[in-house]
């Protein structure tokens, strides 16, 4: 067996932190949908208040980020040539979170069409993009150069 060959990764603190988001989450949204809140506007279009409304966005991006996570760790599994550190594997699910709580913003107001949903897709896309090539153009001493 080689010396150099570092063991597998121990992805019980990505369980872990998989279980209580979508825990945390999924019970936020349901907490939030089943309690009465105190609505303003009239009787006939009740609007909830700015307290419940950014508390769904908040549930709703953990909730999705914790249903995203399982997913991202076995597409990275699956078809990654390298072990890919949880701390990536969190940021991939974050922006699977962050874009369901955009679309529902856009939503609100009516303007969320599939074009607009394709353009807040790839530009999240590209800033993870470029933050793998940034990872990966650093230098890292641990690592030998590799011959030109």
């Amino acid at each position: 067996m080689d010396q150099n060959v570092p063991p597998p990764p121990n992805y019980f603190s990505l369980t872990l932190t998989t279980w209580l988001l979508a825990f945390a989450g999924w019970g936020g949204l349901v907490w939030l949908v089943t309690t009465p809140l105190q609505a303003t506007g009239d009787i006939y279009h009740p609007v909830p208040g700015l307290g419940p409304r950014w508390l769904f966005f908040v549930c709703w991006v953990v909730a999705l980020t914790g249903t995203a996570l399982p997913f991202v760790r076995y597409l990275h599994h699956r078809f990654a040539k390298t072990p890919t550190p949880s701390v990536v594997l969190v940021r991939q699910a974050l922006w699977v979170g962050l874009f369901g709580a955009t679309c529902a913003w856009l939503q609100i107001s009516r303007i969320l069409n599939l074009p607009l949903a394709a353009l807040v897709a790839a530009g999240l896309g590209g800033v993870e993009w470029f933050l793998r090539m940034r990872e990966r153009a650093r230098w890292n001493p641990d690592t030998p150069d590799e011959p030109a």
